[in-house]
């Protein structure tokens, strides 16, 4: 299904002892959260709502010249599982606005079973954020494979009437996390298009066209496939909208023909750059389908694919439906990628497209280990950079809010209604601080989002320098520390400092923190250069004049020994620090008063 993207309307292990440490405490459980283990008791499995699940047999005729499923039709199969769950939700007909990068770990082979889960992650106004999970089974073996992740965008759509949808309601941690990140993940699609534009424009590629050799070389225009579709009934949903994966389908087929020409050879698909329907298609309109391989690297290639629409064979201007680019390789016999041909572009708008797919490739891959990637995989301190700031942005704010939707936060402590909760995992020990404060909520996430102002409260801050202002939402600082547990020397560190106002009512305002590296604040003799992985503010509106503050950090390894010195009640030093936030808090909420009309 098919049609305008949706507008914003307002995107070292722990030990053993620690187990024994906090086994005791009392775990922090919501009151929902204890009728739904009651319901899991008596045997009542929780399923969502929203969820639906599709599984197919892979039949000779899905399949490709390799013996695989086509992923033109596994791209059908997920827009048609997709849709449906976003339907169930709705109550009302669906269309496909966008869909997120898609990278396929395996192939499936004819005889397997494709099993696809989708489910409703969280609904905005009128559009929705969809979760697809695609899974292989071979049913001799029993063995299953992970195929993909995909996360597709939905638009409610009624003929007469505007769509509300109303909000999910998060059970799981799981859908809790999902919940919470889907707002960030909405807003980096809102700015995609311009984000895109302004790297391209910023982002520095080497130009090696003179340096290639030139009898290995193909033409792109050897490349380029035309293909004309007519849109029939079949193709389309009941108000006779195309289906988006119809589309998708096809775009897939002639991207793999123009693939085929350069390496003469069947090309595998393995990753769709995120894409969005720019406009609707309905029954009975010609589309015509373009693909050519913009630039060809050592083991992968990038096709652009471009889709346009008109009525009439009259018709002189057409529509721009979509546009999509698709990352092949060649493997041989054992599945390694095969050497390529290098491409040689057209002069003028060939050149322009081998060169933005240089740049595409860098921000692809800054995009995939950034954004994709499980936090644990990720080094405490990445390089800033203006072709990753976004996904940086990104990664920081949704980590954070990943640890504030986990279940298994312990109270390890409470004094004078500040509590201090710790959280344990595989790799990290995490800690929480809460309480409510006197002050409006705007407020105070205005005053603590200015890092420089921290000393004022924090007596470990010893200063704070803005090195640069990113964005209105973003902001680099070089922070000194004192030093901790007998150091010798003062920590510094360069931090990332993102802020989110709500998206949506019940939605905190978040401060998040991160390490990152910058060529200008290398190292210094004088310090010891300290790393945050993951911390920051939330602040939650609990009434007038009264919000509820929360610090989180997820402990690295220099800070684990103060942070288990607090917990175990051998040192004041959270609470201090805390109380005197609320009183720095309370000290200065009417000092930007005329500031808060802008949040």
């Amino acid at each position: 299904m098919l049609n305008r993207a949706d507008k914003c309307q307002s995107t070292g292990d722990t030990s053993q002892g620690f187990a024994s440490m906090f086994s005791s405490r009392q775990s922090r459980k919501s009151a929902s959260r204890a009728e739904d283990d009651s319901a899991m008791a008596d045997g009542e499995g929780y399923r969502n709502p929203t969820e639906v699940q599709m599984s197919q047999l892979v039949l000779p005729y899905h399949t490709n010249q390799r013996g695989e499923l086509s992923v033109g039709q596994l791209l059908k199969w997920i827009d048609t599982t997709a849709c449906l769950s976003a339907e169930r939700h709705a109550g009302c007909p669906c269309v496909t606005a966008s869909m997120d990068d898609i990278y396929f770990e395996h192939t499936i082979s004819v005889g397997h079973v494709v099993n696809i889960k989708a489910k409703v992650n969280r609904a905005f106004n009128s559009s929705m954020e969809v979760g697809i999970q695609v899974a292989s089974e071979d049913l001799c073996s029993e063995k299953q494979w992970s195929v993909c992740k995909a996360l597709a965008t939905f638009v409610a759509h009624r003929e007469f009437s505007k769509v509300k949808l109303k909000q999910t309601i998060p059970r799981t941690e799981e859908e809790k996390t999902e919940h919470s990140v889907a707002a960030e993940r909405r807003r980096m699609r809102l700015v995609y298009a311009d984000t895109i534009k302004d790297l391209l424009a910023n982002c520095a590629v080497q130009d090696d066209l003179e340096s290639r050799d030139c009898s290995r070389m193909v033409p792109a225009e050897k490349t380029r496939v035309e293909s004309v579709k007519l849109v029939l009934p079949p193709h389309a949903n009941h108000q006779g909208n195309t289906f988006g994966g119809q589309i998708m389908a096809w775009m897939e087929n002639v991207a793999t023909i123009a693939a085929s020409r350069l390496c003469r050879a069947h090309p595998t698909l393995k990753a769709i750059e995120m894409f969005h329907f720019r406009g609707p298609s309905q029954v009975g309109d010609r589309l015509v389908l373009k693909a050519i391989v913009n630039n060809a690297f050592k083991h992968s290639m990038e096709v652009g694919v471009c889709v346009e629409a008109y009525r009439q064979e009259a018709e002189t201007r057409r529509r721009h439906i979509n546009s999509a680019f698709m990352t092949f390789v060649v493997l041989d016999a054992d599945d390694q990628p095969q050497l390529l041909p290098w491409i040689r572009p057209q002069p003028g708008d060939g050149e322009r497209r081998y060169r933005a797919a240089s740049a595409r490739k860098k921000i692809r891959l800054d995009r995939k280990y950034i954004v994709s990637c499980k936090q644990a995989e990720m080094p405490l301190s990445v390089p800033w950079d203006p072709s990753n700031q976004v996904y940086l942005s990104y990664n920081n704010v949704s980590s954070l809010k990943m640890l504030v939707a986990k279940d298994n936060w312990v109270l390890s402590s409470e004094i004078n209604q500040v509590r201090l909760y710790t959280l344990e995992d595989d790799k990290y020990l995490s800690f929480h601080m809460e309480m409510l404060v006197h002050v409006d909520t705007a407020q105070a996430f205005l005053l603590l989002s200015d890092l420089r102002r921290r000393p004022e409260w924090d007596k470990h801050y010893r200063s704070v320098e803005l090195v640069q202002q990113v964005d209105e939402d973003d902001a680099i600082y070089h922070v000194i520390t004192s030093a901790l547990c007998g150091d010798a020397k003062p920590q510094d560190f360069v931090i990332l400092a993102s802020r989110r106002k709500p998206c949506d009512n019940g939605d905190p305002y978040v401060i998040a923190l991160r390490s990152v590296t910058l060529p200008t604040h290398g190292e210094m003799p004088e310090y010891r250069r300290g790393e945050t992985l993951c911390s920051g503010f939330c602040f939650w509106r609990e009434g007038d004049q009264l919000t509820k503050v929360s610090y989180y950090n997820q402990a690295t390894s220099g800070f684990l020994s103060y942070l288990t010195t607090n917990v175990a009640g051998l040192s004041s030093e959270f609470y201090n620090t805390f109380k005197a936030c609320e009183e720095f808090l309370l000290d200065n909420r009417n000092d930007l008063a005329p500031s808060l009309q802008t949040l």
